[in-house]
């Protein structure tokens, strides 16, 4: 291990979480009873400018009057290329209460951009003399955003996750789709043609490195790594699939943009039981094995040592947040 120690952000049950509009207030107490992990509260995207300023009237209000339960509670600000986003940060944390646990920066561009937000969330905390510390969550969903993905993600200690956004990303570096997720039948190889067979045609995955990228900024960090929207909340087959890969390559969790999608990032990002009971039985075997002073030991003919203590302390510690949240 390096000698630089790497220090993780909070540790947030973050399997799912869902986009909650600002002006649809009738959302707000549903979302409090779902089964979602976290919420963000959307001022961006979701709000159109003629509606921007009752929605985040409506927000504080919710942040201040509706039962969230033991949901992690998110603001998502519009940008910082706009003329909103100092007045979401600042009329919001001035008129709730300590109930907000982050912020979500959108199209996170630069370090830059990250150090404006901290000035000022920091200033409004001390002003107001807040107790709890608002934690910031970044998308990326920009070129700039994905080349300067390493310095955004160490940009303030207030950093807990990194979130593809793959709608903007896909417009910024402009690619060839028009989906918001998902595979593109265009992006795939063709196998050789060998003694006159069929060649078949394989299908890829267009999102592998820009998640791929942002998951090892994020870890490097000690992040969260996040995936996004799917757009299609009818295919319930495509967005467990997406899930999944994301999952392979490192996420935590993965948003849901309508509540039929909660208990499919909920599911894939819980580890199994059969997969928690392995992990508690390679636990006990290093413990007995570190107390006869060995480094490894095998289990079940393969090979455990200190890497695989974490992994499983890692899943363990999952298994216990969702008992928890139960």
């Amino acid at each position: 291990m390096s000698f630089k120690i790497v220090e993780q952000a909070p540790a947030r049950l973050n399997r799912s979480e869902l986009a909650v509009p600002g002006s649809r207030t009738e959302l707000f107490e549903k979302a409090a009873k779902s089964k979602v992990d976290m919420i963000f509260l959307d001022l961006e995207d979701a709000v159109a400018p003629s509606d921007k300023e009752q929605a985040r009237k409506n927000i504080i209000e919710a942040i201040n009057d509706v039962d969230w339960g033991t949901k992690t509670l998110s603001l998502r600000i519009n940008g910082l290329d706009t003329h909103y986003m100092y007045r979401d940060v600042v009329d919001v944390l001035e008129q709730t209460g300590e109930r907000l646990d982050l912020i979500m920066i959108p199209k996170a561009g630069t370090a830059a951009d990250i150090y404006a937000v901290d000035m000022l969330v920091t200033q409004i905390e001390a002003a107001k003399g807040r107790k709890k510390r608002i934690g910031f969550e970044m998308i990326i969903e920009s070129a700039l955003g994905m080349a300067n993905v390493d310095e955004i993600a160490g940009a303030s200690p207030r950093n807990e996750s990194l979130h593809f956004g793959v709608a903007d990303y896909a417009a910024s570096t402009k690619a060839r789709t028009t989906s918001i997720g998902g595979p593109n039948k265009n992006y795939g190889v063709l196998t050789d043609a060998l003694d006159g067979e069929a060649r078949d045609y394989y299908w890829g995955d267009m999102w592998h490195y820009a998640i791929s990228r942002m998951v090892v900024a994020a870890r490097a960090h000690g992040l969260r790594p996040i995936d996004g929207p799917f757009g299609d909340f009818s295919d319930a087959d495509g967005y467990r699939a997406q899930a999944q890969r994301a999952a392979v390559l490192g996420c935590e969790g993965k948003w849901a943009i309508h509540p039929s999608q909660i208990g499919l990032a909920n599911e894939v990002y819980s580890p199994a039981e059969e997969d928690v009971a392995n992990a508690k039985r390679i636990l006990a075997a290093m413990d007995q094995a570190m107390k006869e002073g060995k480094g490894a030991v095998a289990l079940d003919g393969r090979l455990i040592d200190i890497a695989s203590i974490k992994q499983a302390e890692n899943m363990v510690k999952t298994a216990e947040q969702i008992a928890a949240m139960a």
